[in-house]
């Protein structure tokens, strides 16, 4: 009898222990107010470029009950030697072989079909480009086109196979039968194709984001038929200085991203090369952030908009998994799969085991282009290394909760598995435009992202529950938001299983309740590997807002906010044509009035506007909306 006690006794124990330890967020909607870029909720390779197997209207359909808001096009590696003359692109993982890609037929089809989507292409700085599928290597009377060890071998151009597999071919291909020159001005010419007078009248406002080529530091490895030995980071620099130059000059408002390294070591090193600038050495970020400012500063054109990175972390287990989203924030947080890091200051040091990669790059940002620089950060390709709808869901949902705290404008993972349509809707739909400061005292388990609309009057706190088993209870404490006293709705995703569940915004896996609000508080419990969203009115308190905004006030943003000068409008819902922005200052008189479009780019700084706070205001098919502005005008 005592021993069943017992053993009653320690499981009850291990009950209270996991469903224990309740974990305080705070929110304060009055501190670290910043723009929600939409387009972290974006997704690489969507779209067909194919006319004769176009994207299904199932796929569109799906794009849009989701909240997709941005797709990466350009196939990352596939856009290197993209050849928009001839619709052509040279693959790199099968022998180099030459297909038919057409960009025109892709861009012209979503722009129909999908005006409100966000879509990135690529600018192509290795000189060469697909000139012909004459001299592909035939894999299909090889072995019948399927994958094998060899893919990677180099045999187009007339290549001998290697049976044994590999990436070396018996005798490599001659790449001058299938590859042309590209100069910059070849690359750049597409812009003259799709939005100059007698081109083809494409929308730029919806193109506005060109990535400067993909992962030039492995081209040795991906493209070495062309590139054998990696160049010199000085000659690529110079390859990336002609395009972006050209490309600003035939498209002004252009978001230009780069370098686009391929991963963690990339992050800081080029090869094997040592970079030194007056005989003081950088790590390849840095070094490129310090070559881009510098000519930025003696030529006084704009040359990077976007830093763009990719990151493809190695770790397998659940436990370290959860915690990815860790390396671009946390100063503490020591992360298991920190090589690169190790050289970031040259050489290799093992105390260095922390990669705060955000924060890194703004201090180097800030340190070479100064204060109101304008560049804001990107992860357009990654993959997370489970098949764990839960996992998955869970990693995923922290990366879009740190990204939208930290102010990152693109979001575009690689790979993607069950559970992320899931996430991406969730976030996607409930997301408010304004991310509020949210601290959590175990934010390494319990983690919470919360945003307000632009009315602020409606509030959406979300819960990541990393703990692998345990479901926790959290106490949610609300400042400068005053939440009457009563039942909210709540939507969660837990236990999701291992086929799609996502199929519309009403048919989907998430799971209804409600929560009760008394003193601005509430406590929930939140399952365990699981994302919880909370639905909360209310109104701001403690700010002066005079101007309230009205109708659906949610869907309008600008950023990046504050801005130095230019800056973008944004609306969540499918507007069309022009529309006039009403800029007015705190005492309610009009000082500005601006016609543009959705997705406009404006430049405050030749309007002679003085710096300060401004409130925009524009009307659409009898709906206003309202956002505010932060303008510090460059001197």
């Amino acid at each position: 009898m005592k021993r069943l006690c017992l053993i009653a006794s320690l499981l009850l124990l291990v009950c209270l222990a996991g469903r224990g330890q309740n974990i305080t967020v705070q929110v304060n909607a009055n501190q670290g107010r910043m723009p929600v870029s939409p387009y972290i909720f974006g997704r690489n390779n969507n779209l067909s470029d194919n006319p004769a197997d176009p994207t299904s209207a199932a796929n569109i359909t799906l794009y849009k009950e989701a909240g997709l808001r941005f797709a990466r096009e350009n196939g990352g590696n596939n856009s290197t030697k993209y050849n928009w003359r001839r619709k052509l692109s040279s693959h790199p993982d099968w022998y180099n072989n030459v297909y038919d890609h057409s960009w025109d037929y892709a861009s012209q089809d979503i722009q129909g079909r999908m005006p409100g989507l966000q879509v990135m292409w690529a600018f192509q700085l290795i000189g060469k480009a697909a000139a012909s599928k004459s001299n592909n290597f035939n894999d299909w009377a090889y072995n019948g086109s399927n994958w094998w060890s060899g893919v990677g071998q180099n045999l187009a151009g007339g290549g001998q196979v290697n049976p044994a597999g590999g990436s070396q071919a018996l005798v490599n291909g001659n790449p001058d039968l299938y590859l042309e020159n590209w100069t910059a001005d070849s690359t750049t010419g597409i812009l003259k194709r799709w939005f100059w007078p007698g081109g083809l009248g494409f929308n730029k406002n919806q193109l506005i984001y060109w990535s400067m080529d993909n992962e030039p530091e492995i081209w040795n490895g991906t493209h070495d038929d062309v590139m054998p030995s990696l160049p010199s980071a000085s000659a690529f620099m110079d390859s990336y200085f002609a395009v972006a130059k050209q490309a600003r000059e035939k498209f002004p408002q252009i978001k230009l991203t780069g370098p686009v390294p391929a991963n963690e070591w990339q992050w800081y090193r080029w090869g094997d090369q040592s970079l030194t600038i007056d005989g003081k050495y950088y790590c390849w970020l840095e070094y490129f952030i310090k070559r881009v400012a510098d000519e930025q500063k003696k030529t006084g054109i704009r040359l990077l908009d976007v830093l763009d990175i990719h990151w493809y972390p190695s770790e397998s287990s659940n436990a370290d998994l959860v915690q990815l989203h860790r390396v671009f924030y946390d100063e503490t947080y020591v992360y298991p799969g920190a090589n690169g890091v190790k050289t970031v200051y040259g050489g290799w040091d093992t105390s260095q085991n922390k990669e705060y990669i955000f924060k890194r790059i703004n201090d180097w940002l800030l340190l070479h282009f100064g204060e109101n620089h304008g560049i804001t950060l990107a992860l357009t390709e990654n993959d997370i290394s489970s098949s764990n709808p839960n996992i998955v869901s869970v990693v995923y949902a922290s990366m879009l909760g740190t990204f939208a705290d930290n102010g990152v404008e693109i979001f575009t993972p690689w790979s993607w598995k069950t559970g992320m349509w899931e996430t991406l809707h969730l976030f996607s739909r409930y997301t408010k435009g304004t991310r509020v400061k949210t601290t959590s005292d175990n934010d390494a388990t319990v983690s919470g992202y919360s945003t307000v609309n632009s009315n602020n009057d409606s509030m959406t706190v979300i819960l990541v529950n990393r703990d692998l088993s345990a479901s926790r209870t959290a106490t949610v404490n609300l400042t400068g938001f005053a939440v009457a006293n009563g039942s909210y709705k709540v939507l969660e995703l837990s236990s999701l299983p291992a086929t799609e569940t996502f199929v519309s915004h009403t048919t989907n896996a998430l799971k209804s309740k409600n929560v009760t609000v008394s003193g601005n508080s509430f406590s929930i419990t939140v399952p365990a590997l699981s994302t919880t969203a909370v639905i909360l009115k209310g109104a701001l308190v403690g700010i002066d807002d005079n101007q309230q905004d009205s109708g659906d006030s949610e869907s309008f943003s600008a950023y990046p906010n504050p801005t130095s000068g230019k800056f973008r409008i944004h609306f969540a819902g499918e507007i069309s044509g022009q529309i006039t922005l009403r800029f007015s200052d705190l005492a309610g008189n009009t000082v500005l009035t601006w016609n543009a479009e959705n997705n406009s780019e404006i430049d405050l700084s030749e309007t002679g506007l003085a710096s300060g706070l401004y409130f925009i205001t524009t009307e659409h098919k009898g709906h206003i909306w309202r956002t505010k502005l932060v303008y510090s005008r460059s001197k």
